[in-house]
């Protein structure tokens, strides 16, 4: 086998989260680098999953830190290009929609090294989200397109993307088994939060759309007024801070705030949930994986099998929906939707194969 020197570019915690599972099995064959743009400064988003997860420690660190998504990306364009031209690899690999991922793709693409693009493909067909454009764009930047579901090799194929297209599965769901019997035994947030199983919901929120705007933020609180307790809402910095901003927070007093949480906290808490209400596509699909019906606060999702399987419902922020929603009884049957924890082994395949031909 050819090995090649790989640079893996990850910011935001979902990437933390599939690099645990590729990186380790990239590194019995390839020399690999890991560089952190900052995306999530905040160690608890960011530093606590390299440590709960065995991801290696990152070789770069480039201090994006926040701002708009324009002013980031380009903070991480202007710190990528030297990097990149410093340790020359032989193939940057991304994840995801972040404004990491656009930048890690674009910046490789513009010093003709080529691009992998780990679940590439997913389309929420809603351009008004930055993440929405991000995905589209690094798909058509990229030459590997590594696909979570046939619905995204469809969607990549409708699209004419230039790429070789492969079908994976999602590493997220790697993750996802391997580390649930990890987080019952070192978790203990459901106790210590003095909650009954299968008695509460999670709720998680952070989308610009529903956020930024406090209108939509007025009615996401409204919505979670009318739900019925106990609630747990792991706060996402930039969500408090628009709370706080918009003198809201003290209507949630009937609802736990908690901060952010690391993986096996939220892996745990999570699965033992009655219901999971969130805006985050991650958290869908882990809510799928671990067999908790999602109520989505979105009208679009990129993971369409989870509704159209019944697991997941899309209510966008109409608190009659969300509590019907609530209420329902999940299906019988869970279909393997995400390649039954085999994924990152089917990504270092796929890579090992593209690069030998380089």
């Amino acid at each position: 086998m050819n090995s090649v020197r790989i640079v893996t570019i990850v910011g935001n915690r979902p990437q933390f989260v599939k690099a645990a599972a590729v990186s380790r099995l990239l590194r019995e064959a390839h020399e690999e680098l890991l560089v952190h743009t900052g995306q999530h400064y905040d160690d608890e988003l960011s530093r606590v999953f390299f440590d709960e997860l065995g991801i290696p420690a990152p070789d770069r660190e480039l201090g994006a830190d926040s701002g708009s998504n324009t002013e980031q990306t380009a903070r991480i364009l202007a710190a990528l290009e030297p990097v990149l031209a410093e340790l020359r690899p032989g193939l940057v690999l991304v994840y995801g929609d972040t404004n990491s991922t656009l930048a890690g793709a674009l910046a490789a693409a513009q010093a003709g090294i080529p691009v992998g693009h780990v679940e590439a493909g997913m389309r929420s067909f809603d351009r008004t989200m930055p993440e929405e454009l991000n995905r589209v764009l690094t798909d058509h930047a990229s030459d590997l397109l590594l696909c979570s579901t046939q619905t995204a090799m469809d969607n990549l194929a409708r699209e004419g993307v230039s790429g070789e297209a492969r079908l994976v599965g999602d590493v997220m769901a790697d993750v996802s088994l391997a580390f649930r019997e990890i987080a019952t035994e070192r978790s203990t947030i459901v106790a210590r939060l003095g909650l009954d199983p299968r008695e509460y919901l999670v709720v998680t929120a952070h989308r610009a759309g529903n956020v930024d705007h406090p209108d939509r933020l007025e009615r996401l609180v409204c919505l979670l007024e009318a739900l019925p307790p106990p609630i747990v809402f792991p706060v996402h910095p930039r969500t408090r801070a628009r709370l706080e901003a918009a003198r809201l927070l003290d209507r949630l007093d009937a609802v736990t705030l908690v901060g952010p949480l690391g993986y096996l906290d939220f892996l745990e808490l999570a699965r033992h949930a009655r219901a999971i209400l969130t805006d985050s596509g991650g958290v869908q699909k882990e809510a799928y994986l671990l067999g908790v019906p999602c109520v989505t606060l979105r009208d679009t999702t990129e993971w369409v099998e989870t509704v159209d399987a019944g697991w997941n419902v899309l209510v966008d922020l109409d608190r009659d929906a969300a509590l019907a929603a609530v209420r329902r009884t999940p299906p019988a049957q869970r279909p393997e939707l995400y390649g039954g924890g085999h994924a990152a082994e089917r990504v270092r395949d796929a890579v090992s194969a593209y690069t030998a031909r380089l």
